[in-house]
Parts: C-alpha cells; sequence; structure tokens
C-alpha cells in the first residue's frame, strides 16, 4: 500500500506536502503525514535533488575526534567537495555506538540529502548502515570490509606489511607490534599485515600488545618493551603511539635506532620533528576524498549500487627511526 492510497489523496497531493508547497489544507497535510509515519517512507531524495537541479547536500556523519585519521579524512572530504558541485553537511558524534549515530543519520535523511557518507571504522557501526534506507547513495570510509557497501579505504593490511617488511629487510630476526583498538577495522588490518610480513619470512611472531590510538598508550606499552632487551624492532599502529614509545625508549636508555627501531603510521606534521625523526606509513587522504565523491555520485546520477569499492594504497616514508640492528658482542 503507497502513502497516496492509505491517505486517500493524490499522488501530486503527496508530492506538494514533501515539498512543503502552500496549497494543502492542514488537515490533508496532517493525513499525508499520518501515512508516511505508518508506512516508514522516506522518498527518493536524490531523485529530487537532480531533477530540481538544486545544489546536492552530501550528509557526512563522522565522530567528534581529534584522532589524527579521521580528522584528515573529513578535511580531506569538505576540501573536494568544494570544485565538486557538492555541499558538506557534517553531523558530528561522540562516540561511534549506536544511538549517536542513528540520530545523526535521522537528521541527515529528514533535510533530504542527496546521499550519505559515513566514517564508519568500528564494529559497531554495522548497525546503523543495515537501517540506511536502499534509496539512499550511500559511501562508507575505511568500513567493514565484509559488508556490501560501496566503500573507500585506506589499504591498512598493505601499510602494516610495508612497515614490517621495512624492518625485517634491516636485519632484524623479529617485529613487535604495539596495536590499535580492537574494534577498529583499520586495527585489524595492520595486524593482518604486520603477521603476514613476518609469516613470509619464517620470523617468530609475537604477542600483539593491544592499546588505543594514544601517546599514553604507546608510552606504558614502550615501558614493558623497554625491558626486553631482546627486542630491536616495533610497529607501532600509529605515530602518536610511536611517540609514547620513543619517551619511554629515551627513559630507559634504549637509542633509537641504535638499539631498537621503530615504525609508525598515519605520518602526523609533527612525524619529521620526532627525536629522532619517525619512518612511518603515509595513507593518501586526497585520495580516498575523491575517490568517496566519485563513487557517490555514480550512484546520485545511476540511482543505483554494486557494493564498487576502492582500497587506496599507503607509502612508506623512511626516516631516521630504523637502521640495521647493532650487533651483539
Amino acid at each position: 500500500m503507497d502513502v497516496a492510497k492509505l491517505a486517500g489523496v493524490s499522488h501530486q497531493t503527496v508530492s506538494r506536502v514533501l515539498n512543503d508547497h502552500p496549497n494543502v489544507t492542514e488537515q490533508t497535510r496532517l493525513r499525508v503525514r499520518a501515512a508516511i509515519a505508518e508506512l516508514g517512507y522516506r522518498p527518493n531524495r536524490a531523485a529530487r535533488a537532480l531533477a530540481t537541479g538544486k545544489s546536492q547536500v552530501i550528509g557526512v556523519v563522522a565522530q567528534n575526534s581529534t584522532l589524527y585519521g579521521p580528522a584528515s579524512t573529513l578535511a580531506a572530504l569538505a576540501q573536494a567537495a568544494t570544485g565538486s558541485g557538492f555541499t558538506i553537511s557534517v553531523e558530528s558524534v561522540r562516540t561511534l555506538e549506536r544511538a549517536p549515530m542513528h540520530a545523526a543519520v535521522s537528521r541527515h535523511l529528514d533535510q533530504r540529502v542527496a546521499g550519505l557518507v559515513v566514517i564508519a571504522p568500528v564494529d559497531s557501526a554495522n548497525e546503523v548502515l543495515d537501517q540506511i534506507p536502499s534509496d539512499i547513495p550511500l559511501v562508507c570510509i575505511d568500513g567493514d570490509p565484509q559488508r556490501s557497501t560501496e566503500l573507500v579505504t585506506v589499504d591498512q593490511e598493505a601499510g602494516g606489511y610495508a612497515a614490517t617488511r621495512h624492518l625485517l629487510d634491516k636485519g632484524h630476526k623479529t617485529v613487535w607490534h604495539v596495536s590499535g583498538p580492537e574494534d577498529w577495522f583499520d586495527s585489524r588490518g595492520r595486524v593482518a599485515g604486520w603477521k603476514r610480513a613476518l609469516a613470509e619470512a619464517g620470523a617468530e611472531i609475537p604477542p600483539v600488545m593491544a592499546a588505543d590510538w594514544s601517546a599514553a598508550a604507546g608510552y606504558h606499552a614502550g615501558q614493558v618493551i623497554a625491558r626486553m632487551k631482546e627486542i630491536t624492532a616495533v610497529f607501532a599502529a600509529n605515530d602518536h603511539l610511536a611517540l609514547g614509545a620513543l619517551r619511554a625508549f629515551h627513559e630507559h636508555g634504549r637509542r633509537v635506532p641504535e638499539d631498537i627501531s621503530i615504525v609508525g603510521f598515519d605520518d602526523v606534521p609533527e612525524a619529521e620533528f620526532y627525536i629522532p625523526p619517525l619512518t612511518t606509513v603515509r595513507p593518501d587522504f586526497e585520495a580516498v576524498a575523491a575517490a568517496t565523491l566519485e563513487l557517490l555520485h555514480d550512484q546520485i546520477v545511476s540511482g543505483t549500487t554494486e557494493g564498487q569499492r576502492r582500497v587506496i594504497a599507503p607509502t612508506l616514508i623512511t626516516r631516521q627511526s630504523v637502521s640495521a640492528p647493532r650487533k651483539r658482542r
């Protein structure tokens, strides 16, 4: 049953109500809105935006975070939208949990956005994504690689592999890993790349040192690592973890890179000014943003989604925090 039939009006009247046309009586308006609520109807806003020729507003849902990766992705999206004809509207959420994310998505849908971009790097985002109407063009950034949703992501596994392979190629027998949170897809991808590089080299795979993304967590992990004199190489899941570890190594008299080498991930602007300058993996946030808007535009134009995905390769940036292990006497 459609809205017009349930409300006892014509399809033209439903359209007038949806577009806030003044030529509708209040009683009819209330009847149509009641039918919409009962049926859970959402109009195809993307098609309407194209038909009216109005500026296309893209709704973005992202965590209100100072973490470098998500913040850089959001900034790159805003920059890419400037010359694309899109306007970006951002709904920031305090946490990436179901309730705040669902509310943010609903606010965008109520504003009749032409499409949605959800920066969804954690498990908890999946339940919300499942509830987004199928007629809404949608692209996830750094989301679950197992989902059929259109996805743009940095190749986290390739980055973890490159960081670990670089340390092994310098002559280190194995590499320890300080990981990010277990519920982040980014973190799990970097762990997978680290493990793959070690397995291919026939190297021992140490236990993962689970942490969050903070320098404080890196410092606490570094305190443990610094006491284990046999450890000569560390891959930290982001540059802030590496920064904390560097301080712990310094406090314990472990020189970098003479006694222990370390590689980070993200290439934060400060990384080249660490002591020593940090070898790290650089994601291409601009390429992520461009691919996201391209996929979203294709959905808006075609009105269909094919579960396309774009995986953006990161780049290893070599600096002075890595060297060959010192020969033991």
